[in-house]
C-alpha cells in the first residue's frame, strides 16, 4: 500500500512540474519570457545607444522597422535612428540627422516628438555655426529653422529654449552686418554704409550694439552733408565747374539727410536711453540744433532689463575665444522678442535714389511729400506759382544784410526759390540784430562737435544756439524719464569705436 502512495505522489509531482513548464512561454529573439519581439529589439537598441554603439543601435531599429512595420515603436524608431545620427556628430551624421529628423515630421507631423525634431534640426546649424567674419550660412539656416519651431509649435515647450537659441543666433549676424556697414564707414563709401546699419537696427534691434550702430547711420548721413557741401554750385553766366549741384538741390538733400540724422540720433535716445552712445547722440542733435527728445521710463525700464541679461565674456574666454571656430553669443540678450519676420532690406542703390528723389522735390525715404520750404500759414495756395528772390518780401520777414540783389543775381526763369516768408524753428537762422539791436554770434556749424564731445567725454556738447526742447509725450501708462533715472540705469561697458571724428 505504502507502495503505490509513493508512487502516486511521484506521478503527481511530474504532472505537476510538466504543467508549469507549459504555462510558460521562451522568446528565442530576447531570451525573456514575457516580452514582445518589437519592444525587445527597441530595448536593446536603446542600450547600445547609451553605450556610444550607433551603428549597433541603428542596425537593430531598421530591423524592427523592416520586421513589424505595424508596430506602436515604430514613431520611436523612427525617432532614434535620426537621435543615433545626431549623437554620433560629425558633419556627415549631421547632415545624415537632418534628412532623418525631416523625415519623422513627414510621416509624424502630429506628434509631441516632432517639435522635438524640429528643434534638434535647429540645433544641428547652431553647432556648426562659425563667427562673424566667417561663413554665415548654418547662422543663417539655424534663425530659419528656430523660427519655423516657434510659429508651427507655439505651444510647445520647448519654444523658450528655441527663443532663446534665436537671440544668440541673431547677436552673431547682426555682428557680422556691423562689421560690414562700418567697413564701408570707415573708407566713407556712406551709400552702402547706410544702407547696411539701417537695415541692421532695423532687423535686429535687440543687438548688443545696436546704439553704435545708429550712432555710426548718423554720422555716415553727417558725411554725406559734409561731402555734399563741399561740392561746387552751378550758376548761371559762367563757365559750369564739372560735378556742380543746383543750390535748390543741394539744399534739399542736405535738408533730407539732415533728418535722416536726426531721427538715428533720437532712436538712440528714446530706444536706447541707457546704451553708451546715448550721450553722444544727445551731443550731435545739439551740434545739428536740433530737438532732444527724452525715453520714456517704460523705454529706459525695457533698456535696462536688455543691458541686465547679458554677460560680457571673461579675459581668458576672449583670449581662447581666438583659438576656437565658433563664435562667442555672451552678449545676446536674454529677454525680448527676437525678430520673427525680416523686413525689406536696403540697398546702396535705393540710398541714391532716395537723395536723387529729394533733391528733385520729393521725400526721400519713400516718402511722398517733404517741402523744403515752409511758412507759417501751413503752406503756400494751391494754383500759385514757384517764389522767386526778386518778389517783395512779406512784412516782417528777415533780410539777410548780405543778401544779394535781384539784378546782380539774374535767376533763371525756372528756377525754384527759398520761400522767406516764415522759418522752421530747427532752421538755422543769419546773423541779424535781434531786437535788443545787438548783433547775435555767427551760429555753430551743422558739423562742427563740441570739443568736451570730440573728446569722448560724457557731458554733452555746448553750442551757441539754445536747442529747441522737445515736449515729452505724456499719457497714462508712459511719462518721461529725467536725466536722474536714465543716469542711474546706465550700465558702462567699452564699446568699439569711442572716437568719431567729427566732420
Amino acid at each position: 500500500m505504502s507502495r503505490r502512495i509513493r508512487i502516486f505522489f511521484l506521478l503527481a509531482a511530474l504532472a505537476l512540474t510538466a504543467a508549469c513548464t507549459n504555462k510558460k512561454v521562451n522568446n528565442p529573439l530576447a531570451d525573456v519570457g514575457s516580452k514582445q519581439p518589437d519592444k525587445v529589439l527597441f530595448d536593446r537598441a536603446m542600450d547600445a545607444m547609451k553605450h556610444n554603439h550607433y551603428d549597433v543601435a541603428r542596425l537593430t531599429l531598421q530591423t524592427l522597422i523592416n520586421t513589424y512595420p505595424d508596430s506602436e515603436y515604430i514613431a520611436r524608431a523612427k525617432l532614434g535612428v535620426a537621435d543615433s545620427w545626431y549623437a554620433e556628430g560629425g558633419s556627415t551624421s549631421l547632415a545624415e540627422a537632418e534628412i532623418q529628423y525631416k523625415d519623422f515630421e513627414t510621416f509624424f507631423p502630429n506628434m509631441p516628438e516632432a517639435a522635438e525634431a524640429q528643434l534638434k534640426i535647429a540645433n544641428i546649424h547652431y553647432q556648426q555655426m562659425e563667427k562673424p567674419d566667417r561663413d554665415y550660412t548654418h547662422a543663417v539656416r539655424a534663425e530659419d529653422e528656430y523660427r519655423q519651431l516657434i510659429n508651427q509649435w507655439p505651444d510647445s515647450k520647448l519654444v523658450p529654449q528655441a527663443k532663446q537659441r534665436l537671440r544668440e543666433v541673431q547677436e552673431v549676424i547682426a555682428e557680422r552686418e556691423f562689421r560690414v556697414g562700418r567697413f564701408y564707414y570707415l573708407r566713407e563709401v556712406y551709400p552702402a554704409a547706410i544702407a547696411r546699419l539701417k537695415s541692421l537696427v532695423e532687423k535686429y534691434p535687440l543687438y548688443s550694439r545696436a546704439d553704435e550702430a545708429l550712432f555710426l547711420l548718423g554720422q555716415s548721413y553727417e558725411g554725406e552733408i559734409n561731402m555734399m557741401r563741399e561740392r561746387p554750385s552751378c550758376t548761371p553766366n559762367k563757365n559750369t565747374p564739372a560735378g556742380c549741384v543746383n543750390e535748390v538741390a543741394k539744399a534739399r538733400m542736405i535738408e533730407e539727410f539732415t533728418k535722416e540724422a536726426t531721427d538715428a540720433y533720437d532712436r538712440i535716445l528714446t530706444r536706447y536711453p541707457v546704451m553708451e552712445r546715448a550721450d553722444y547722440a544727445k551731443a550731435r542733435l545739439q551740434a545739428l540744433h536740433q530737438p532732444v527728445p527724452r525715453p520714456t521710463k517704460a523705454a529706459v525700464a525695457q533698456n535696462k532689463a536688455e543691458e541686465d541679461s547679458r554677460r560680457e565674456a571673461s579675459t581668458l574666454s576672449k583670449v581662447l575665444g581666438n583659438f576656437e571656430k565658433h563664435p562667442s553669443v555672451a552678449e545676446a540678450a536674454k529677454v525680448g522678442e527676437p525678430t520673427m519676420v525680416d523686413p525689406a532690406p536696403m540697398s546702396a542703390n535705393e540710398v541714391m535714389r532716395d537723395a536723387a528723389h529729394a533733391a528733385a522735390g520729393g521725400g526721400g525715404s519713400g516718402s511722398q511729400s517733404v517741402a523744403v520750404e515752409t511758412v507759417g500759414t501751413g503752406g503756400a495756395p494751391a494754383d500759385q506759382p514757384a517764389p522767386r528772390s526778386d518778389d517783395a518780401a512779406p512784412a516782417g520777414s528777415p533780410t539777410p544784410a548780405d543778401a544779394p540783389t535781384p539784378a546782380a543775381t539774374q535767376p533763371e526763369a525756372n528756377e525754384l526759390k527759398p520761400n522767406t516768408a516764415a522759418a522752421d524753428p530747427n532752421e538755422l537762422k543769419p546773423n541779424v540784430a535781434d531786437d535788443s539791436g545787438q548783433a547775435l554770434p555767427p551760429p555753430q556749424q551743422v558739423n562742427e562737435i563740441d570739443k568736451g564731445a570730440a573728446a569722448g567725454s560724457n557731458a554733452p556738447a555746448t553750442t551757441d544756439a539754445k536747442p529747441a526742447e522737445s515736449a515729452p509725450a505724456t499719457t497714462s501708462s508712459d511719462q518721461a524719464a529725467d536725466d536722474a533715472t536714465v543716469a542711474s540705469s546706465k550700465k558702462k561697458k567699452k564699446k568699439g569705436i569711442h572716437k568719431i571724428v567729427p566732420f
